[in-house]
This record gives C-alpha cells, sequence and structure tokens, in this order.
C-alpha cells in the first residue's frame, strides 16, 4: 500500500473525512437538483421547446454526454449515501449514554435522513426507469415530433408527450402520488443537509446560522413545488397541454 493509499484510506476512516464527502457530493447534487428542475419546467411551454432541449441533452458530444453524466452522478449518490451511512454508524458507535439527550433534540428531519435518502433513491431507480427505460410507461416509444434542429428539418423523439402521457389519468394515479411523497422527503432531506454543507464547510456561525436556516428552507421549498407542479398541472390542467400540443399539430 503506497503512501497516497494510505492518505486515502486514512481520510475515509475519519468520520472529518466522511463528513467532507457528503458536503462535497452533497453541493453537486444540489445543483443537479436546481439545474434538472429548470429544464424541466420547460414542459409548460409545450412539445417544441422541450423536445429541442430533450435533444440537446442526448445529443451532447454525440451522445456521450448524457452517459458521461450519469455515470458522474451515479457516483456522487453512491459516494453520498455510502458515506452517510458509515458516518452514521461511526457516530452512534462512539456515542455514550449521556449524549442520547441530543438526539432528543435534533430535528425530525436530521433523524430521518439516512430513511428519507434511501427512500429518495428508490425513486431515483423507480424514475429512471419510468422515463429513461419507459418501464411501466404506456408512452408509445414510436412517437416522433416533426421540427428544426440546426436549421434542418426532422424528426425527434417526442419527449415532452412522454412526460404528459406518464402522469395523465386514473390508471397512472400512483405515479403521481408517489412523485410527490418522494418530493416531499426529498424537501425534508433538503432543509436539514443544505444547513449540515454550511456548517461541514465551517461557513455556519452564530450570526449566520438564522440566515443559513432561511436559505435551506428556502431552497427546500423551491425544488417541492416546482417538482410537484408538473404532475399536479399534468392532472388538474388537462385542457392547458392539450391546446399546446394543438398548437403545433401534435
Amino acid at each position: 500500500m503506497n503512501a497516497l493509499t494510505r492518505s486515502l484510506s486514512a481520510y475515509w476512516s475519519s468520520s472529518i473525512g466522511k463528513k467532507f464527502i457528503v458536503a462535497l457530493t452533497g453541493i453537486v447534487l444540489v445543483l443537479f437538483l436546481a439545474g434538472h428542475l429548470v429544464g424541466n419546467l420547460v414542459v409548460f411551454l409545450g412539445p417544441e421547446p422541450f423536445n429541442q432541449y430533450a435533444y440537446f441533452l442526448h445529443h451532447m458530444f454525440h451522445g456521450a454526454g448524457i452517459w458521461g453524466f450519469r455515470i458522474v452522478m451515479l457516483v456522487m449518490v453512491v459516494a453520498h449515501i455510502v458515506a452517510t451511512i458509515c458516518l452514521t454508524r461511526q457516530n452512534r458507535a462512539a456515542r455514550q449514554d449521556y449524549e442520547y439527550k441530543a438526539t432528543i433534540q435534533a430535528s425530525k428531519s436530521s433523524r430521518t435522513m439516512i430513511l428519507s435518502g434511501l427512500t429518495i433513491l428508490a425513486f431515483v431507480i423507480y424514475h429512471m426507469l419510468h422515463f429513461t427505460a419507459r418501464i411501466g410507461n404506456g408512452y408509445n416509444t414510436l412517437t416522433r415530433y416533426k421540427t428544426t434542429i440546426h436549421g434542418v428539418e426532422g424528426e425527434v423523439h417526442n419527449a415532452w408527450q412522454m412526460v404528459i402521457d406518464g402522469f395523465s389519468g386514473l390508471s397512472v394515479l400512483h405515479v403521481t402520488a408517489f412523485y410527490i411523497i418522494a418530493m416531499t422527503l426529498l424537501c425534508s432531506h433538503l432543509m436539514h443537509g443544505v444547513g449540515s454543507i454550511f456548517q461541514t464547510l465551517g461557513l455556519r456561525s452564530k450570526k449566520s446560522e438564522g440566515l443559513i436556516k432561511q436559505i435551506s428552507i428556502g431552497y427546500a421549498l423551491f425544488i417541492w413545488l416546482g417538482f410537484i407542479s408538473i404532475p399536479l398541472a399534468i392532472n388538474l390542467f388537462p385542457g392547458y397541454f392539450a391546446a399546446l400540443a394543438n398548437a403545433t399539430g401534435h
């Protein structure tokens, strides 16, 4: 075992090392959520902008970009979860009887971080199977959308219609319900997690504690409201999306 390997092993074994891994992967995931939400909200603009956005994502660097991004995000998620679980087990093993009172004072979201995190992971896997692999999604994968890409008329995968069909109707109401539950757990996870990132990086003090708490709550609510607005709007206002489809002749 060389010096670099020993250093990395020692860093991982320490609670400080695990905390920094949780914080750094958390930053990446928090930024990803914001970007992913902004992209998803394009669905409200109609088939044309959303399908062009989806085309861009899936054809970055000749299609290699999206897979590279997925691999990086998978590594971030796995590292975040593993480090959190290991850190929690390490803390529990070191905790003395007189320290149990601190657990009573902890916030509910803090005590359920692992549970909510694992539930969110299960949702991410389901979400990928639903919209990426299209397992359990009755959407016709052969449906195409005529548009102009780089000044040339052609056909692209109708990702917009796939999202609409994926949340539409009573037959897939369980999908919408699961989506909202998962986003609610994510909101709880973020309210504690975002504040923990500031604390781990040494950016949290008594003076800034109140502001950081407000930022954590505000960001979590922004993510929650943004994501659940999509399935709710599709189910509550089907006429709006039908009008968007009719406006483009699809």
